[in-house]
């Protein structure tokens, strides 16, 4: 196999390319957001699950149950997709 036959790794979203793909989520929705940390951080992404409550050019606004509004700007978002609505809570025994 030669350099030339190699595929190039996968390139990460470019918000500023336009190339974001969670500019396509409606409010209302259920996503995850893997959410890249500052460095330094003990590791490098977190995950934002919840209901979308805002998309614009700037990064997204997600609904979560345990932290309220969590606001991701798009150049922190590593990866992202909608997810099907939680599954209904049991009562308690």
């Amino acid at each position: 196999m030669t350099s030339d036959d190699a595929t190039p790794p996968p390139r990460p979203p470019d918000p500023a390319a336009g190339d974001a793909p969670w500019r396509a989520w409606r409010a209302g929705q259920r996503v995850v957001v893997r959410r890249r940390l500052p460095a330094g951080e003990p590791q490098p992404y977190t995950d934002v699950l919840g209901d979308l409550v805002a998309v614009d050019d700037e990064g997204v606004t997600v609904r979560t149950r345990r932290a309220g509004d969590v606001r991701v700007p798009g150049a922190e978002i590593a990866l992202g997709k909608v997810v099907p609505p939680a599954p209904e809570r049991r009562p308690r025994r």
